[in-house]
């Protein structure tokens, strides 16, 4: 299984509505895209989140991240972000990771993505805040059943 875990945090609170809507959009594109296995949401204080998900393989994972809505909404997360990073990792079983294996991945072998605002925090090369996010749920691939491809 290849993990993929990302860090963003929003820059002002007003920026919220648009990122909810890209959000929701990729989110969306994400419960069908093939190799899903499973995903996790968790913020952090201050207008941070976290998401982590579950893939068959790494190329699934990158079909995903290079189209669709999640493609359009890349670009706009560099300009409501001031804080984005992103850590993969390979491993055995298809559990999402915790919130403490987040962390620790993240702000030891994370990497920063380009944000055009950058926190002071994101420039010094800080991958996470100080603070281990808490879960709000999971989610798993969308099924169509038989019935509802007639």
């Amino acid at each position: 299984m290849f993990v993929s875990v990302t860090r963003l945090r929003i820059r002002r609170w007003w920026f919220l509505p648009a990122f909810a809507i890209h959000a929701v959009r990729s989110r969306r594109q994400l419960k069908s895209s093939p190799g899903f296995v499973c995903g996790s949401l968790a913020p952090e204080p201050w207008f941070a989140f976290w998401t982590a998900t579950v893939w068959t393989d790494e190329k699934s994972m990158k079909a995903f991240r290079n189209s669709g809505a999640h493609l359009k909404a890349m670009p706009r997360l560099s300009r409501l972000c001031d804080e984005a990073s992103y850590v993969h990792w390979q491993q055995d079983d298809e559990t999402i990771p915790t919130s403490a294996a987040m962390f620790e991945r993240l702000r030891d072998t994370g990497k920063l993505s380009k944000v055009l605002h950058p926190s002071v925090a994101h420039s010094t090369g800080q991958k996470t805040g100080t603070a281990e996010p808490r879960s709000v749920g999971s989610f798993r691939p969308s099924r169509v059943s038989s019935d509802d491809s007639i």
